[in-house]
Parts: structure tokens; C-alpha cells; sequence
């Protein structure tokens, strides 16, 4: 009890400010440090992107991760148990966001993504991914994978939502989708055979557009997988390869009809972008040129002339690597790789650590969401692989999608703060 003849007024001031310390003192430094390194760097990068604009994004980059920090520290006081009871209401609230962006939403660049609320443009596509890794746990928790029908709930949780965003049309946002709904059926006990049977669709898709006659072999190679790895097998083998005659028998349609015109020569002329110089390979060729020119120091912050005189379009989004890349040089990208190579690996500490297996694939899915665009940006803008519109976590430009990282990361620190090994409290 205190006092109210405390000769020493300070005392519960001194108590506070010591708590106060102590959770300073056991912040987790993989898990907010490096988030708030790349945000730095990035608002210095988006700041240089425009310097010949007559706007400026950077300090709007800055205020947002601000917005996100806070958002993400309530997040770290909520116990993920907590949130279960809202997770179908939440997940109805982002399937009607989807489908009203379809009707009232505003286009920018060719596609319809945003929804204009009170002057600002919010992206559900973004909040859409956070939903989804929240049920896909909870339904994986309840289910386990040990049966091919145990895989039907998995993929009816995703696949609204993923239509709903492929039609915008957002391929790279779909892309996630599925990287995620594979890393956590993986996570949550699905044979790595049956993972490999549902990616075997994409290499399906690709031979039926480059080399039809590659067909006949694979095929029949994953009739005889799903014999080794699905039970009733006769029947499993001749589904999976009707499955797969039927993806490449209808691939060359969706091809001409299902993409638009900017998709296919994304998917496509980052095998060759010299083919389109000025066209769809244009941002490809001058990418690969800003990063390439930056050397192994780069030209300093602030001072890429590439980046100055804004060879490459929207370079602030999307293409933001390849400022770093001019500005940092090989060093400086090779340091933000290795920030996002820590932060994964912490994260995978955090789900192994987990208390509830709830807890632990939400952890896998943040993972997965934040690994897969990292690794999808980088090759993009490095020319190994095609445009496909994905932002760098923490980096790209982008409120909506900045704020999803960070409550993402809340998420995770939430779990991690009540494993039962915490290596630091926050």
C-alpha cells in the first residue's frame, strides 16, 4: 500500500520508468529490428526515387510503419485464442470486401484493387491474406491431413477468396495464396508427395505452353507418384492423371482468355526482355541495369542517377530493390537479404516454440506470406523471374500493404511472448 507520507514522491514515477526499461531491454531485436531497418532504409529509397517529382511518398512510408508499429503492439497483447471467435466474421467481412471491389472499386494501372474509404485507397486483397492464414490455421488445427479428403476444407477456405482476387486481375497476390496454403498443409502434416502432386499442376501448366510433347512423360510420372503416395490406388492414379490431361487441355484457352494482355508478356519476356526493350520488357532490362551499375558499394543514398532521373516506372513500389541495388551496391543488398533471412529464421524458432499448433501454423503462414514475396521480388528484380506486381515486405511503397506486414508481425510477437521458452518478452 502506498503512503501518502511517501517522503519519496519519485518512487512510484521510478517504478514505472523501470518497467518501462525492462521491456525495452527484452524487445525482440530479430523481430521488430530489422522490420524498422528496412522501413528506414526504404523511406531514404522511396525519397530518392522521386527527387525529381513534384511529390514526395517517403515520410508518408515512415508515418504508415508508425501506424503498423502501433497496431502491431496491441496485436502483441492479445492472445491469438482470443481472436478464434471472430475468424468467421471476419473471414464473411473480407470475402464482401473482395467482391465489392469488383463492383465499386478503383483501378489504377490496368487493374481493380482498391476500394476508396474517407479519401484513402485500402487494398483487401492485403487484409485478405492475413484472414486467410488465421482460418487455414484454425481449420488445419481441427483436421488433420491424413486423408487426400482431409485436403477439401484447406482448399475451400482459400479458393474463394483467391478467385476473388485473381479476377481483379492480381496474379502475384494469388500467387501468395497458394504458397501459403502449401507451406501450412506442409506444416500441419501433409505428405511431401501430395505437396509435390499439387505443384506438379504449375509445371503442367508451363509444359502445355513451351514443350507439349514433355506431356506424355510427365504425365504418366505423377500417375505413378500418386501410386506410391494416395491410397485406393488405381483410382488415384488415373485421377491425377486425368486431372493433369485436363490442365493441359485447357491451359492454352485460359492463356488467351483469362489473362490480360500485360500478364502474359509478364509471365513471359523475362526470359528474353530484349524482345520488347521499350514495351514489357522495359522495366526488366532497366532494373537489372540500376542494380548492376551499383557495383559492390553502390553510389550512396540519395544519389543514383538512374534512380534520380526515373528510368524504371513506380520504381518506389514495386521495383524498390533496384534502387537499393544502385544506391548500396552488392553489400547493401546483400545485408537486406540477410535481414529477411534472419527474420524468417527467428519467426520458424517462434512456431517451433509455439503452445498450440493454432499458434504455430499462423507463425508458418506470416513465414511463408513474407518469404515467398521476398524471394518472388528479388528474382523479379534481378531478371530471374517475371513481373508479377509483389511488393517487398517493409520496403515497397504501400500503405495497406505495409500495415499487413506489420500486424503480421504483431501476430507472430504475440506468440512468441507466450511460448513457453521465451527468449525475450516482446
Amino acid at each position: 500500500m502506498h503512503s501518502l507520507f511517501d517522503l519519496n514522491p519519485n518512487t512510484s514515477l521510478l517504478r514505472r520508468t523501470g518497467r518501462f526499461r525492462r521491456k525495452w531491454k527484452n524487445l525482440d531485436l530479430v523481430l521488430w529490428g530489422v522490420p524498422f531497418l528496412m522501413v528506414f532504409v526504404s523511406g531514404l529509397l522511396i525519397a530518392s526515387t522521386q527527387r525529381q517529382a513534384d511529390y514526395a511518398d517517403w515520410y508518408q512510408h515512415w508515418v504508415t510503419a508508425f501506424i503498423g508499429f502501433v497496431i502491431a503492439m496491441g496485436l502483441a497483447q492479445l492472445p491469438l485464442a482470443r481472436i478464434r471467435p471472430f475468424l468467421i466474421p471476419l473471414y464473411c467481412t473480407t470475402v464482401l470486401s473482395l467482391m465489392a471491389v469488383r463492383f465499386i472499386g478503383t483501378s489504377a494501372l490496368g487493374a481493380q484493387r482498391w476500394l476508396s474509404i474517407g479519401g484513402l485507397n485500402i487494398q483487401p486483397s492485403e487484409f485478405a491474406k492475413i484472414t486467410a492464414i488465421l482460418l487455414l490455421a484454425a481449420v488445419l488445427e481441427r483436421h488433420r491431413i491424413e486423408h487426400p479428403i482431409n485436403l477439401l476444407k484447406p482448399l475451400a477456405v482459400i479458393l474463394l477468396p483467391w478467385v476473388l482476387v485473381f479476377i481483379q486481375p492480381d496474379l502475384g497476390t494469388s500467387l501468395v495464396f497458394g504458397a501459403l496454403l502449401l507451406i501450412m498443409l506442409y506444416w500441419a502434416g501433409m505428405p511431401l508427395e501430395w505437396g509435390l502432386l499439387l505443384l506438379s499442376a504449375l509445371v503442367s501448366i508451363v509444359l502445355a505452353g513451351i514443350l507439349q510433347w514433355a506431356l506424355w512423360i510427365w504425365i504418366p510420372l505423377m500417375g505413378f507418384l500418386a501410386y506410391r503416395s494416395l491410397p485406393r490406388k488405381r483410382i488415384s492414379t488415373l485421377g491425377t492423371m486425368v486431372f493433369h490431361g485436363v490442365i493441359a487441355w485447357t491451359t492454352p484457352w485460359l492463356w488467351i482468355n483469362a489473362l490480360k494482355d500485360y500478364q502474359r508478356d509478364r509471365l513471359v519476356l523475362f526470359l528474353d526482355p530484349a524482345k520488347d526493350p521499350l514495351g514489357g520488357g522495359y522495366h526488366l532490362l532497366q532494373s537489372t541495369v540500376g542494380i548492376g551499375s551499383g557495383g559492390l558499394l553502390g553510389t550512396g543514398l540519395l544519389q543514383g542517377q538512374l534512380t534520380k532521373l526515373r528510368f524504371i516506372p513506380e520504381q518506389h513500389t514495386d521495383f524498390i530493390f533496384s534502387a537499393l541495388g544502385e544506391e548500396t551496391g552488392f553489400l547493401g543488398t546483400i545485408l537486406i537479404v540477410f535481414g529477411f533471412f534472419l527474420l524468417i529464421l527467428r519467426l520458424l524458432k517462434v512456431a517451433n516454440q509455439a503452445r498450440t499448433d493454432f499458434e504455430s501454423l499462423v507463425v508458418i503462414g506470416v513465414a511463408a506470406m513474407l518469404c515467398f514475396q521476398v524471394v518472388v521480388n528479388v528474382f523479379m528484380t534481378i531478371g530471374l523471374g517475371p513481373v508479377t506486381g509483389i511488393p517487398l515486405p517493409f520496403m515497397s511503397y504501400g500503405r495497406t500493404a505495409l500495415i499487413v506486414s506489420f500486424m503480421a508481425l504483431g501476430l507472430c510477437v504475440s506468440v512468441a511472448r507466450r511460448s513457453p521458452t521465451p527468449s525475450r518478452n516482446w
